[in-house]
């Protein structure tokens, strides 16, 4: 069960204290000493976010666009770098951004001795990422804030197209731990963006990622290049389930898949990173 390795991990987002379950073996709520209290939802996720947000992060609808997309098997060999990314050692693996906890899963099921928390601001994404897999835990968590963790309590962080929070990552990352960051590289769709007006990708990123994590050692990178063919179904997903869906209109959209036939050799071009505290 992930509850022993992870609840030690966790930290009260608004004094930073360790929480505790208020009952067991079905707890509504975690609390801190002093009173803090983090609801724990029905659908299995705790909610360990501080305040109000401007955002509420993934919609339900990129969230299910992103488990569809996702079910394909398209990203199953980023799924799997980023699993053997992971090193067997490893107790307690941290998402940050975990979306649908499809990533969480692969390295789950590739470290049978490591349990998972998942991390994401969006409520939908927790949902989903609640029944990811029977050793993951999941909560609310708004990652430019202080992260709801104690220091140097994780054995690895993924963020998988997601935002980074350096000087957080180092701090709940224990000395010897791994960052496995993966970012898209600007070949990644480039057969697709344009025609169905997905937003560009910048030139530099791994530059950018140096710069940005100049406080780790990077340990290890790998490109990781293949095509794939997608349905219309599917580019519709892949359009909807990121930061493009706010940007692009459903009438828009569909207009520009109306007659699209299925699209063979779209790229898959992503950087998997390593990084080491």
């Amino acid at each position: 069960m992930p509850g022993s390795v992870v609840l030690p991990a966790l930290a009260c987002p608004v004094c930073g204290g360790a929480l505790a379950p208020d009952a067991l073996p079905r707890p509504s709520m975690l609390r801190c000493a002093l009173g803090h209290s983090a609801d724990i939802a029905r659908q299995g996720y705790a909610s360990l976010l501080r305040g109000r947000h401007a955002t509420s992060g993934d919609t339900a609808a990129m969230v299910q666009a992103r488990s569809d997309l996702l079910g394909s098997g398209h990203y199953g060999p980023i799924q799997a770098a980023v699993a053997e990314a992971v090193p067997d050692r490893a107790r307690l693996v941290v998402d940050l951004g975990c979306g649908t906890g499809a990533y969480l899963a692969a390295v789950l099921d590739a470290r049978p001795g490591a349990c998972g928390l998942g991390l994401d601001l969006s409520a939908p994404a927790a949902r989903r990422a609640a029944r990811a897999h029977p050793r993951a835990a999941i909560a609310t968590a708004d990652l430019w804030q202080p992260l709801p963790l104690a220091d140097a309590s994780a054995d690895a962080l993924l963020t998988v197209f997601a935002p980074r929070n350096a000087p957080e990552m180092l701090r709940v990352l224990r000395p010897g731990g791994v960052a496995v960051v993966v970012t898209p590289r600007e070949r990644h769709l480039h057969e697709i963006r344009a025609g169905l007006r997905m937003l560009g990708i910048d030139a530099g990123k791994a530059e950018r990622l140096d710069e940005q994590l100049a406080g780790f050692t990077l340990a290890d990178r790998r490109e990781l290049d293949y095509t794939v063919s997608m349905t219309r179904d599917e580019l519709r997903a892949e359009v909807l389930m990121g930061p493009s869906a706010h940007h692009v209109d459903a009438a828009s959209l569909e207009a520009a898949l109306t007659g699209q036939a299925d699209v063979t050799g779209v790229t898959v071009a992503v950087t998997v990173s390593v990084f080491t505290k």
